[in-house]
């Protein structure tokens, strides 16, 4: 178990945790929530030993195997699956221990060292990286790429594969989902329900947390809180705690008055003097209950638009892509004044493309874009962060998008509404690059918000946000008079905002007939489509490739020779009669062949499984080694007889 015992923790000047305790046992799924800021991450590297604590105590198991996911963009030529394979410690071990022993010519080491490879599942270890590549949304043909071939987002991807390919007894992940798309998501969640070990996420996705988690840690106030339950049930539990808190420094409050009263009143009279000393000392031994303060108070609001024009797009034969490449083509479709439109679609099917495209980002391909007279288009865009000045405060921010953009306003306006997103004082005047991840998004509101548009485009808004200010984002679009096109994988937005769908697939744009819980099905069962396509093309190309070799290694048959027909009838039937048990042991080998190839094909299939247990991918790995023996015993056999059959024809 994980013991965290009056643990007192620094960064600077800031207290993180104080006295801070809370046991955690092996196997339960913990979700670490607070606002940003609160020192979550912190508590990651106290648990990694990167940090160490002030004062207290932190005990894990000293053997456990702990992975979490590289904060650090890889930067190598290596190939994907090789760079996930990696994640697996306990194989790289094995590995290391093999070539030690190797260069040493110790046989007693080698077999150990076999045996751990065995036991480590290095017979499955590349189809099941290859598997979580493939779950994360990279395709056959990228399983193999340079990992510098990718973009910062799917590197993310790989540093998270590579994590799940550990061991690990505790795994920890830190906004794991921030890199990923719906289709992804959903193949994550249902990984991680079904890992053994104990893992503790930080994640800002309540449907996420409440599918995985059965314990939440909230770090509030430099304190940790256990709460049993999912994210769900942690809301309900803490509201009712705030309120019982509430309830009781209401009550010491009354009580503190009282005996201050009695004391104001009596502390001069000699009659009460003693009584009154006595009070004055439970005042002081009183000990004192904060007012219950909470961070969920933040709001906002986007201002009525100036007009709303219907309809507001209209799309006739429309076709975007880059490069002149279209990769969503003949969209007709119309937007209508105040609609709430999720766009869905698996990852690549151009999602971002026709959003892009929308908000005049990327030129048109082909067709027709109408827009309604006073269209005015708000768009959040993925990179949005990233094109902030870094060196400027929000205040420089604002200031150059009332007078570039609009609408005009003085200074001290300006301030005063950047104060609505909690950009008070000096911090207005902050760098925006020491800025967290947090306030950045909330900067990008705040100038979203100024504009006034009467269309939203929203491409995975949630990214950086805390669940406080998601849920403030979610009242807010649900207020808003405009119209609202959204693309997130956070589903609690999508529920509570959009009334309707449209599918990004094939190439094409459509309406999506169903809720969020039909796209998961439809999710779901368009991956395992695509993983049964994907491994029926591999065996089948690996069957083809061994009948190849085995004809190619086959003798070609001896020409017959002309004889008269009784004599060679007479060799004919002797030359069977010396075959036949030949051609007997034969058949049966290529019965067992082909049994043991099935056999070999059905296990890699099912290795690829993530609610296997350690046990069986141990006993996986030691029956792929022993099919792969028997193959090998049974195909020289084979060659023996095919030999000795052609030796015989040949001599007849």
């Amino acid at each position: 178990m994980i013991v965290i015992k009056n643990v007192t923790l620094r960064r600077g000047t800031k207290i993180v945790l104080q006295d801070a305790s809370v046991t955690l046992q092996p196997g339960e799924k913990i979700g670490l929530v607070g606002r940003n800021g609160a020192g979550k991450s912190s508590l990651f590297s106290l648990l990694t030993h990167r940090l160490q604590s002030d004062s207290g105590d932190v005990s894990i198991p000293p053997r456990w195997r702990v992975g979490e996911v590289a904060q650090n963009m890889p930067e190598t030529e290596q190939g994907a699956t090789d760079f996930v394979l990696e994640g697996d410690t306990r194989l790289m071990e094995a590995n290391a221990a093999l070539a030690a022993a190797e260069a040493a010519d110790d046989g007693h080491a080698m077999a150990d060292a076999h045996q751990e490879i065995a036991e480590a599942g290095g017979f499955e270890a590349r189809p099941r990286a290859q598997a979580l590549l493939m779950g994360l949304g990279f395709r056959l043909d990228q399983l193999d790429d340079p990992v510098n071939s990718f973009s910062g987002g799917w590197r993310m991807r790989l540093q998270l594969a590579r994590a799940l390919m550990c061991p690990a007894d505790l795994m920890l992940l830190d906004e794991p989902t921030n890199h990923l798309d719906l289709d992804a998501l959903v193949w994550l969640e249902a990984w991680l329900q079904k890992f053994e070990g104990t893992m503790i996420v930080i994640s800002h996705d309540r449907e996420f947390l409440d599918a995985i988690t059965k314990v939440t840690l909230h770090l509030d106030e430099t304190r940790l809180t256990r709460y049993t339950g999912n994210y769900t049930a942690f809301e309900e539990m803490r509201a009712e705690r705030l309120l019982q808190a509430q309830a009781n420094y209401a009550k010491q409050q009354e009580r503190m008055a009282h005996l201050q009263k009695f004391i104001d009143r009596f502390k001069a009279k000699a009659s009460k003097a003693k009584q009154a000393q006595s009070r004055v000392k439970a005042l002081a031994r009183m000990e004192k209950l904060g007012p219950v303060l909470t961070s969920s108070d933040f709001q906002f609001e986007f201002r009525e638009p100036v007009s709303l024009p219907n309809p507001m797009l209209a799309f006739s034969m429309m076709s975007c892509g880059y490069n002149g490449v279209p990769i969503v083509k003949d969209i007709n479709r119309s937007v209508l004044a105040g609609q709430r439109i999720g766009i869905l679609g698996a990852n690549g099917q151009g999602k971002s493309t026709l959003v892009k495209t929308i908000a005049h980002e990327i030129p048109l391909i082909s067709g027709e874009v109408t827009e309604g007279k006073g269209l005015s288009i708000g768009y959040f865009a993925q990179q949005e962060l990233d094109v902030l000045s870094l060196d400027d405060g929000p205040l420089m921010h604002m200031i150059r998008l009332a007078r570039d953009v609009g609408p005009q306003a003085r200074e001290q306006e300006l301030r005063d509404f950047l104060g609505s997103f909690r950009f008070v004082g000096d911090m207005v005047q902050q760098a925006v690059g020491t800025l967290s991840g947090g306030e950045k998004a909330r900067l990008v509101l705040a100038m979203l918000v100024w504009q006034r548009p009467n269309l939203l485009l929203l491409d995975e808004p949630t990214n950086h946000l805390d669940l406080t200010t998601r849920e403030a984002l979610s009242m807010a679009l649900n207020e808003f008079e405009g119209t609202v096109m959204l693309v997130s994988h956070d589903r609690a937005l999508l529920r509570e905002v959009c009334d309707e769908f449209w599918l990004v697939t094939e190439g094409t744009v459509k309406p999506f007939d169903g809720d969020l819980d039909d796209y998961q099905k439809w999710l779901l069962e368009t991956s395992r489509e695509m993983a049964r396509a994907a491994k029926d093309a591999a065996s089948g190309k690996v069957r083809k490739e061994k009948q190849a070799a085995v004809v190619a290694a086959a003798p070609p048959p001896e020409p017959a020779k002309r004889e008269d027909r009784k004599a060679s009838g007479q060799a004919r039937q002797k030359l069977a009669e010396q075959t036949k048990p030949l051609r007997k042991e034969l058949e049966t080998l290529e019965k067992r062949i082909a049994a043991l190839t099935q056999e070999k094909d059905n296990i890699e299939a099912a290795s690829a499984r993530p609610d296997l247990t350690p046990a069986q991918r141990v006993e996986q790995g030691k029956r792929l080694k022993q099919i792969g023996d028997e193959t090998e015993q049974a195909e020289g056999r084979w060659l023996e007889l095919t030999t000795q059959i052609d030796e015989l024809s040949a001599g007849a």
